[in-house]
């Protein structure tokens, strides 16, 4: 491959001021759009020699036939352009956001005659305050359903409305006790008018003044023997209250943010945003961003930033990130512009935004879990997926069967090693299996040994030793199943080791691949350049889940051998028991430190006495 790009433009013709560039393909497509401080710097980036380029990065170059640039006065004004653009010509190679909802928000139609509450996805309707998102449209209803209790206004629509002020009689919904709107004919549309606005004010700051109002009302009712009036009060005081635990508190009631967490991989990312108001968390909002180039964490923060923030919602005065981006400045800039005020970008590191932080973390790895197992469980996308990869890797058939293999090790002890099994895609857990290796000089040797052991089982003449955990006859049936691919976690090191076993063992009819995680490179046996799939492509999503898989199934079986071989030196030693056990470990935190105390501090550990923490450390020394 030659590393000279024919449209690659001299050096001095890149201007070093601030800009925005397009690289087009032969068509005229737009590819990719990005920004730059320096524009001569960032795109030299992108024209060095292509051996050193991340993969994704060569091929975005490789198919572009043409670069240009524009020209602008400051790193806001790049921003902006490049958010126009990226939104115009829809690139490609720049992030994609999938959005997996639309959500939920309550709606107060200010602009009617008499205002009505009502739950909607839409937020066109002219004169209406929304309040949310929430996350799940049973949310809204219930808070409209508390809401009511207290302040009691109209919920039917406009052609109810309309059919019962013209005729006189309650719409269905007032007879059943559902709407409470001027044509219920218990309040005017000025009285009505005034309910509505304290719906409003309420819902807009949550806080307790209202309550207090209330509850004085309720005691001055009570006194004066107005006992409907009182229980009245004490009703809407139930609600509100139970609409404030609803929205937890956060943090100070006057603090207003945004909150953006994401968990990510090599392909894609979970984003997670908590909106949060007068110190509550008002709705949450999550989505997944295809990853098509190698991104940054701070570039992958700008795309979040300018999906969040590029129509019409108007940032809060403060947002909260994980990490503050490299061009902060500039981005709080192009959000001022679009609030019409400072907003500021910041980091949470300690304190209750750092915990909150925390909390939509979490999230974000549970929703690209999420995202990972529903893609991987629908049978089109599997099938296709099977299908590109007995293309890519040339087999003759499809990848049925796949067997992948990892190894994990602890300063070079407690080597083990795991074997995932897939079959038609999915997981078969039954057929997991798990090795132990008494010894190894490397993961090669260790890849090595454990495929020569299950390679054995494929030769029926032979009856080699059984891997962890394997006693029954029904499972070593399994066990001999051929698989029509087998997957190695690593690179070219890794595969030749892979190659040496299966060439040894005779067996013929599998095809054996390796993944290398950093870039996401298959290395097939005695090949120089690795087989690229499409970073977007369910192949390489279902290789990755693979590869994932067994790397989950091996750590976990590493550490609970560690687990299990730390209790069993301490158990070895005469009268300790599992309880003692545990109080030690809690109290010194390991076995190496419990080696390295003396006996005088072993005795201070509750129910350790002088004589059994001098046995304690003399068995450890020895």
């Amino acid at each position: 491959m030659s590393d000279a790009l024919s449209y690659r433009p001299k050096a001095g013709e890149i201007p070093t001021a601030p800009g925005v560039y397009r690289f087009r393909d032969e068509t005229g497509r737009v590819l990719y759009v990005g920004k730059a401080k320096n524009l001569r710097a960032r795109l030299s980036n992108y024209f060095a020699p292509l051996r050193s380029l991340h993969e994704r990065t060569r091929r975005m170059v490789t198919t572009a036939s043409s670069v240009e640039w524009t020209v602008v006065g400051t790193e806001v004004e790049a921003l902006q352009l490049e958010w126009t653009w990226i939104n115009e010509f829809d690139p490609p190679f720049n992030v994609q956001f999938k959005d997996d909802k639309s959500y939920p928000y309550l709606a107060v139609t200010l602009a009617d005659e008499s205002p009505r509450a009502l739950v909607t996805r839409t937020t066109g309707i002219r004169g209406a305050r929304y309040y949310g998102p929430y996350p799940k449209v049973w949310a809204v209803h219930e808070t409209i359903e508390l809401m009511l209790k207290a302040f009691p206004i109209r919920t039917c629509n406009n052609a109810n409305y309309k059919r019962a002020m013209q005729s006189g009689k309650p719409c269905f919904a007032g007879q059943i006790g559902r709407c409470f709107g001027p044509c219920s004919g218990k309040v005017t549309i000025e009285e009505h008018r005034v309910i509505v606005n304290e719906f409003v004010s309420f819902l807009g700051s949550q806080d307790r003044k209202l309550i207090n109002r209330l509850t004085s009302e309720m005691k001055t009712a009570a006194a004066e023997q107005q006992y409907e009036t009182a229980a009245k009060r004490r009703d809407q005081i139930r609600a509100l209250d139970a609409v404030l635990e609803k929205s937890a508190v956060v943090l100070r009631d006057n603090v207003d943010l945004d909150l953006f967490a994401f968990d990510e991989d090599e392909l894609a990312a979970a984003v997670q945003l908590f909106i949060v108001r007068g110190g509550r968390i008002r709705g949450v909002r999550g989505w997944m961003v295809d990853k098509e180039l190698d991104l940054t964490t701070s570039e992958l923060i700008d795309s979040i930033m300018q999906t969040a923030y590029g129509g019409d919602t108007v940032p809060p005065r403060e947002i909260v990130v994980p990490i503050r981006p490299d061009d902060a400045d500039a981005l709080e800039g192009w959000l001022a512009g679009i609030a019409g005020r400072k907003v500021r970008i910041v980091a949470a590191q300690r304190g209750d935004k750092a915990a909150l932080l925390a909390t939509a973390t979490q999230n974000a790895k549970h929703a690209l879990m999420l995202y990972k197992t529903r893609r991987s469980s629908d049978f089109v996308a599997r099938s296709k997926a099977l299908e590109d990869i007995q293309e890519a890797l040339g087999m003759r058939s499809a990848p049925l069967r796949m067997e992948c293999y990892d190894v994990s090790h602890l300063s070079g002890t407690n080597i083990v090693a795991s074997m995932v099994v897939f079959e038609d895609g999915l997981p078969r857990t039954d057929e997991y299996r798990r090795f132990g290796i008494p010894e190894s000089t490397d993961d090669t040797d260790s890849i090595y040994r454990t495929l020569t052991r299950r390679l054995a089982y494929l030769v029926p003449e032979e009856e080699p030793e059984q891997p962890d955990g394997d006693e029954a006859p029904a499972r070593r049936r399994k066990f001999r199943y051929q698989p029509n691919l087998l997957i190695v976690d690593g690179g070219q090191p890794q595969v030749s080791a892979a190659a040496r076993a299966l060439r040894e063992s005779g067996v013929t009819g599998i095809a054996l691949c390796g993944i290398a995680k950093r870039l996401e490179e298959i290395w097939l046996p005695d090949s120089d350049y690795p087989v690229i799939l499409p970073r977007n492509s369910d192949a390489l999503f279902l290789i990755q889940r693979i590869r994932d898989e067994a790397h989950r199934f091996a750590i976990t079986h590493q550490r609970a051998r560690r687990k299990r071989d730390i209790s069993t030196v301490l158990g070895e030693i005469p009268g300790l028991g599992p309880a003692r056990v545990k109080v030690l470990l809690q109290h010194f935190g390991s076995v190496a430190r419990l080696k390295e105390a003396t006996a005088e501090s072993i005795a201070e550990v509750r129910g350790i006495g002088p004589g059994l923490a001098g046995t304690i450390h003399q068995h450890l020394r020895a």
